[in-house]
């Protein structure tokens, strides 16, 4: 556990980042290896069902993530106060809602899979293995939920090390189950999907099993796991908006990979492989910016005003030192990275495909470096809706900068897209800052 309300600011950020930003780029790594080893053992057919059905799993996936942030936001301000009944009533709620509304997305998405993926224009080779990769994938959604439910538990607790420990286990683990199944048994993309689940269920019980024992303080017992009415209307006031916010990005992601569908299988295959660097990219900087919001909202619980506005600065500037490390990787390792993802015929022209968005992305990421940290400055302080507008305006301006820049730049449009849309969030996210601080009265 860590206590951010004394001690240097810099120091807690790093030390509570890195972990994350360490299981970000495991957990990465093996989705880029299970894209990998699908391309290579499948094949480009594999590699772009995998890629189609990225956005269908994230729409799910980041609204019950999105809810356990916004949970580990009331749950971080409980722990800064020293109130840790209120913290394990709070973990209870999450836990027995979330489990039951993961049960119900699990049905609503096996069952609607086929609609969603004819609504998106999947292309007829691919419709029938994307259709079962992502059936398979939502029948582990309730092992999803409460993995995330109960890591975020750690984590507002300011423990990201353990979380970290068990994902490790897990992912190498779903690497070696693929590496068996698919390429030295030859079974087909199905079983992909099934190591993943079974990965997922490995997490989510270590976890439960190392929380009971190691912190019973923290963990909710029989009692506390039952539905309170006002732990749960907390719950939804935090964890509600910052829910649809998350699921509002995948959504625009959607009506984005129609646009890529209608380039054809290569530029597919291109965009699932630059998607994943992507990510390396993107979620570690929002893993910096949980700890921007866990930071702010133990101190805020401990009525610390003075120590909010220096811990968002120095939050800040870890985000650039990522952005630094990651668009040098970006630029000058493009090519041999792209050749990682996909062999064989139609290779090369997926790779320089690739290579050509990755060389503009580079620089680009510095944008939402920014765009995060002041998503967790403002979710510390409690204000969900501020980031779903955000979110809405980022995501709103990039879907249109693609519909307008993709059929006559390719794949290369939607880079300059994304630019728009986070330029326009930071317009909207750097003046209000200044208005939060003179409102809420934050001391430098």
């Amino acid at each position: 556990m860590r206590d951010m309300t004394s001690g240097a600011a810099w120091g807690h950020l790093w030390r509570y980042a890195v972990p994350i930003l360490l299981g970000n780029w495991l957990q990465l790594a093996y989705n880029a290896v299970d894209s990998m080893i699908a391309g290579r053992f499948i094949g480009k057919d594999a590699l772009a069902a995998e890629g189609i059905a990225g956005p269908v799993m994230n729409l799910v996936i980041l609204a019950v993530t999105g809810l356990c942030i916004g949970t580990g936001v009331l749950m971080s301000e409980f722990f800064g106060a020293g109130d840790f009944g209120r913290y394990r009533e709070s973990l209870g709620t999450t836990v027995s809602v979330g489990v039951m509304a993961s049960v119900l997305m699990m049905g609503a998405g096996v069952l609607l899979t086929p609609f969603l993926l004819r609504l998106m224009a999947v292309p007829a080779e691919i419709l029938d293995i994307t259709t079962l990769y992502l059936r398979v994938i939502f029948a582990g959604m309730p092992f999803t939920f409460l993995y995330n439910a109960l890591a975020t538990g750690l984590k507002s607790a300011g423990d990201s090390r353990t979380p970290l420990k068990f994902l490790a286990f897990s992912s190498l683990l779903n690497a070696g189950l693929d590496l068996l199944f698919l390429g030295v048994l030859h079974f087909g993309i199905v079983c992909s999907a099934a190591t993943t689940v079974a990965a997922e269920a490995v997490s989510a019980l270590l976890v439960a099993v190392y929380l009971r024992r190691k912190f019973p303080t923290l963990f909710p017992s029989r009692k506390e796991r039952r539905i309170d009415r006002g732990h749960l209307r907390k719950i939804l006031q935090y964890g509600g908006p910052t829910a649809f916010q998350q699921a509002v990005q995948p959504i625009g992601k959607l009506l984005i990979q129609g646009q890529v569908n209608a380039l054809g299988v290569t530029t597919i295959a291109a965009f699932n492989a630059v998607t994943r660097v992507d990510e390396f990219a993107f979620i570690p900087e929002q893993g910096i910016a949980a700890a921007i919001a866990t930071y702010i909202a133990q101190n805020r619980g401990a009525g610390k005003k003075e120590r909010i506005r220096p811990g968002f600065r120095a939050g800040l500037r870890l985000e650039v030192c990522y952005w630094v490390l990651i668009g040098a990787a970006a630029l000058f390792l493009r090519t041999p990275v792209m050749c990682l993802f996909v062999a064989g015929e139609g290779a090369q022209e997926v790779v320089r495909t690739g290579s050509r968005y990755l060389g503009l992305m580079a620089f680009f990421y510095l944008y939402p470096a920014f765009t995060n940290g002041f998503q967790g400055f403002y979710r510390g302080m409690g204000k969900m809706y501020t980031t779903i507008l955000g979110t809405a305006l980022q995501i709103s301006m990039r879907t249109l900068g693609t519909f307008v820049m993709a059929p006559r730049l390719g794949i290369v449009g939607i880079a300059y897209a994304c630019v728009l849309g986070w330029t326009v969030m930071m317009l909207f996210e750097a003046p209000y800052y200044f208005h939060t601080v003179r409102k809420k009265g934050l001391p430098r």
